[in-house]
């Protein structure tokens, strides 16, 4: 099984770090806003491979995955800024050239907790786009599963800064493999929890890639702060502040939320990374 990502626990006086993948391409997106859909199958295959040391996406994923696994895909459906049916699509197909069965691969958001192939599966893949989210300050990859827990308002109290118990529930401790924070258009300022304006969107062309949740979603927090600073033309962190993602490392150590203890491997197009 493939360990690159993981937080690695040092020897004596080592520090505990992570890593993941930021990918982006000039082309993934046109002029008016589509998806190429080879190009950003291309740049999952890239960023696959590059965390996890293989030479190419097939090795990856066989030591992602067993052909024995089941596999749930943790989309989400959100309409206005969904997962890419491109990349779910392109996650499934990469799931059954490593051996395994249809029937053990399903995909799904909301009935996750009573999906026959979610209630059995022994692995998971999470995806899902960044966004400004005004109850956990951003929508990422840990609080992507907050549709596992069995009442989801539990978590919201004090800007959903418990997001990182999450994934100590049954269904999901241990099984996940990778995480995916869809960062092609991401929002990075909204008004209300379901808030959409296209005004905040921007074509940022990337994704970041990692099996820590925490890293991934603390690299992506950096970018989106990044922006409103350039956006707001003054210092303006999330409202609230994404406090969870902190929380995550220091309060429920379930990965890594320092930056200085993040290996970033940057593939692609370097212009406006923001990080």
């Amino acid at each position: 099984m493939a360990t690159a990502g993981l937080p690695l626990a040092g020897r004596a006086g080592e520090r505990v770090t992570a890593k993941v993948v930021l990918v982006r391409h000039q082309r993934v997106l046109d002029t008016s806003g589509a998806l190429d859909r080879k190009i950003l199958e291309q740049m999952f295959d890239e960023a696959v491979a590059a965390l996890t040391g293989a030479d190419n996406a097939a090795d990856a994923w066989q030591g992602i995955v067993k052909p024995t696994d089941v596999v749930g895909i943790k989309t989400n459906f959100w309409k206005s800024l969904r997962t890419p049916v491109e990349l779910e699509d392109a996650m499934r197909a990469r799931l059954l050239a490593a051996g395994v069965k249809g029937e053990d691969i399903a995909i799904d958001d909301r009935g996750v907790r009573s999906h026959p192939v979610f209630t059995r599966a022994t692995a998971l893949i999470n995806a899902r786009p960044m966004r400004a989210h005004a109850w956990s300050g951003v929508g990422g990859c840990l609080k992507n599963y907050i549709m596992f827990a069995e009442s989801p308002p539990d978590y919201h109290p004090d800007s959903c800064v418990d997001l990182g118990a999450l994934w100590k529930l049954p269904a999901v401790k241990g099984k996940t493999r990778l995480n995916v924070l869809v960062m092609l258009t991401p929002q990075f300022h909204c008004s209300g929890p379901h808030q959409f304006d296209p005004e905040y969107l921007w074509p940022y062309h990337g994704m970041v890639v990692g099996i820590d949740p925490v890293a991934v979603d603390a690299v992506g927090l950096s970018i989106i702060e990044a922006k409103r600073r350039l956006h707001f033309k003054e210092d303006s962190p999330m409202r609230p502040p994404a406090k969870h993602i902190r929380a995550a490392d220091a309060k429920h150590g379930i990965g890594v939320a320092d930056l200085s203890r993040i290996e970033i491997l940057r593939l692609g197009w370097k212009e406006g990374a923001l990080i």
